[in-house]
């Protein structure tokens, strides 16, 4: 069984992923780490013998660790993907893995050097229905993806520009990641961006690809809630709502996720999402937010 940390008390973990490591079959969860005590006790409240930590770093010393979930905001994935690598942990990181695709390439490398594993919790991959889906498609050319909600609290941290904040990290990497995992690399982008106090709170994206498919994407933080994928192949219409949070219907991708992140740890076999795929992610987010702001002529 394979002893998981976690860094930080975010509503992500305790709502989805926690569960899933107590469910997994290959993982076991044995501390939490929080600056919010009383929190993380809640938290850890439903999991047996699980410890409360009350730094980063203590949990990163512990010698029963072996991997940890790090679901901080943006802005701190990469210095506490570093450290937990430098300790010795393998490495499952939120989404986004990191605000731009070169401090990825350095967890990348950090990886390599610690003989650790390091993947992105893109857990929409790992559900058999999306899978299933995405292989179903036959010649496609064209890819319309969006996913949207309000978000009215405006000292959420994904408003907060310093923080990584902004529509682009937080959804719209993942229009962008079933985009290319349909179509493959983009060769031109295009993107245009509404941007309020340094955060991008709506962004339309078109990708162009070699073969001449198309993807239309779009991503935001102030609309009602909206998740749809559709694709357009030569012989008929794909659709598909809910394709990035839909959960236990009945497959759980958390489960999955958590599942074979410890399969490959445990069996010494490559991440399902190897850090290449997210290093290749970012660099079109990279080019995206380019693009966005010389078109809005910022």
């Amino acid at each position: 069984m394979l002893r998981w940390g976690v860094l930080g008390a975010a509503q992500i973990a305790g709502r989805a992923v926690l569960p899933a490591i107590a469910a997994s079959g290959n993982g076991r969860l044995v501390a939490i780490a929080s600056r919010d005590v009383a929190r993380a006790e809640a938290m850890a409240a439903p999991y047996r013998g699980v410890r409360v930590i009350e730094s980063y770093d203590a949990l990163l010393a512990d010698a029963e660790v072996e991997a940890v979930y790090i679901p901080l905001v943006n802005s701190e994935h990469k210095r506490w993907t570093l450290r937990a690598l430098q300790a010795g942990k393998h490495v499952l990181c939120e989404k986004p893995l990191a605000t731009n695709a070169h401090d990825a390439e350095v967890m990348a490398t950090q990886a390599q050097a610690s003989q650790r594993l390091l993947m992105e919790a893109f857990m929409y991959h790992f559900h058999p229905d999306m899978q299933a889906f995405v292989e179903d498609l036959t010649d496609p050319i064209h890819v319309e993806a969006s996913f949207g909600f309000m978000l009215g609290d405006q000292t959420n941290h994904r408003l907060q520009a310093p923080l990584g904040g902004g529509a682009l990290l937080d959804v719209g990497c993942y229009t962008i990641s079933v985009a290319r995992w349909i179509l493959g690399e983009p060769s031109e982008v295009i993107a245009a961006a509404r941007i309020v106090r340094d955060v991008d709170l709506s962004v339309n994206i078109l990708l162009l690809f070699g073969g001449g498919q198309t993807a239309s994407l779009w991503a935001s933080l102030e609309s009602p809630e909206v998740q749809d994928l559709k694709v357009v192949t030569r012989h008929r219409v794909h659709r598909r709502e809910r394709p990035f949070t839909s959960w236990k219907d009945p497959h759980d991708p958390y489960q999955l996720m958590i599942e074979s992140f410890g399969d490959s740890v445990m069996k010494n076999l490559p991440a399902a999402i190897p850090p290449s795929e997210s290093i290749a992610n970012l660099r079109v987010i990279d080019r995206i937010r380019e693009s966005a702001v010389l078109n809005l002529g910022l």
